[in-house]
């Protein structure tokens, strides 16, 4: 059964920036688009970089190990068309980020 467990403070995402955040036993790249929060898998696709380390201008993260780029909104990645990681749905209640996860 899926539910939405917390992964940070709103005001631990700054506008323009990601995080990483671990909860259930996955790791996730949690990115603050213009007040918008997205959440995707944190391993990069190419050589598993930690993409919620990476810079992120718009819409667009870049691996920092080897420069792969995704959309955080989509999880697919620019690069490569046939590469993709998971996106998660997130919902904002109080000061409170959740993403929902499969338990």
């Amino acid at each position: 059964m899926a539910e939405f467990v917390r992964v940070a403070g709103t005001a631990d995402i700054k506008s323009g920036h990601g995080i990483v955040a671990e909860t259930n036993g996955k790791t996730l790249a949690v990115f603050n688009v213009d007040g918008a929060i997205h959440a995707i898998d944190n391993t990069c696709c190419h050589r598993d970089g930690p993409l919620g380390e990476g810079e992120l201008e718009g819409t667009i993260v870049t691996c920092p190990w080897h420069g792969w780029q995704y959309n955080v909104t989509t999880g697919a990645c620019t690069n490569n068309p046939s590469a993709k990681v998971a996106t998660y749905q997130v919902k904002i209640e109080g000061d409170d980020v959740k993403v929902l996860l499969e338990q």
